[in-house]
């Protein structure tokens, strides 16, 4: 596994760079978020597109890493601007992926973990002010 090259990946990539999952990823790799879950390259490969066709100017960048025997917790920014809703203005969701590797050092098992409550839905217009309203009403 060389983690500092994977993370050199995420933090320069670019739509070209969807291209180049093969060199991280093993064949039969598992990804799941919040919103996809799928294995094989190709299917991640076409999460990363529609990202890039989703939002403008998206950027990861990762702040820490956490690594064992067993594989590697990475805690990220991924920094965008939004098309659809929010004027265009920049945006900030936090999460960690929890990566495993295969005997060639490949990803084989990649899971991300956000709050798409605080970093997506309080964001959106309607959706947002309703989220907002509720979690007064339930905080202590």
């Amino acid at each position: 596994m060389n983690l500092d090259k994977l993370i050199c990946f995420y933090n320069e990539f670019a739509p070209d760079s969807v291209a180049s999952f093969p060199e991280f990823y093993s064949a039969d790799a598992y990804f799941k978020d919040p919103f996809n879950e799928v294995r094989g390259i190709a299917a991640i490969q076409r999460i990363f597109t529609h990202m890039f066709g989703q939002v403008a100017e998206p950027r990861f960048v990762v702040t820490e890493k956490v690594v064992d025997e067993n594989g590697a917790m990475l805690i990220w920014e991924f920094c965008f601007r939004v098309r659809l809703w929010g004027k265009g203005e920049a945006q900030v969701m936090r999460g960690v992926s929890h990566l495993r590797f295969d005997a060639d050092g490949k990803v084989n098992y990649h899971r991300d973990y956000w709050d798409t409550a605080e970093e997506l839905y309080m964001k959106l217009p309607a959706i947002g002010s309703l989220m907002r309203g509720l979690r007064r009403v339930l905080a202590a």
